[in-house]
């Protein structure tokens, strides 16, 4: 990967709805040969997708909650549990780590009683859940920008 397929990166993680031709006047390049390295990028899999980015107030999801969980440290609770995960659509987000806790959920909901329905209804009742914590954002202070990519 060159500068300029850094460039087209950085560009396109900014506004990922740019045109070819905005595109490659922004990174110095003619629209053709642009296409084929924007082409080659998602080829490689260095760019994976496009996506909007959604206001959650204005989707109903503005209450949203870190969710710590320990989950039995064997690999049948874990492959079950990171499945269930897959079927809730309220957990945007769910990593598995290293240490305790053993994994992290971010939630978006309506509000606070949203947020207590899942975790009697859904939450606590994943087979192999041994503890659930739970973290209410108070303000979101950096929003995500995309990764740095680096020279």
């Amino acid at each position: 990967m060159d500068q300029i397929d850094r460039n087209i990166l950085r560009e396109l993680q900014k506004d990922g709805r740019l045109t070819i031709q905005d595109l490659a006047q922004r990174v110095g390049l003619t629209s053709s040969p642009c296409m084929r390295r924007v082409r080659q990028l998602e080829q490689d899999g260095v760019i994976q997708g496009y996506r909007a980015v959604i206001n959650p107030e204005a989707v109903g999801r503005g209450f949203e909650v870190l969710v710590s969980i320990e989950v039995k440290r064997d690999r049948e609770a874990v492959e079950a549990f990171e499945a269930a995960l897959q079927d809730i659509p309220d957990v945007i987000e769910a990593y598995r780590l290293f240490g305790s806790p053993g994994c992290l959920l971010r939630i978006a909901v309506a509000d606070l009683t949203a947020y207590e329905r899942l975790w009697i209804e859904r939450l606590t009742t994943l087979s192999g859940i041994t503890e659930v914590n739970s973290q209410i954002i108070m303000k979101r202070v950096k929003e995500p920008r995309g990764l740095p990519v680096d020279d």
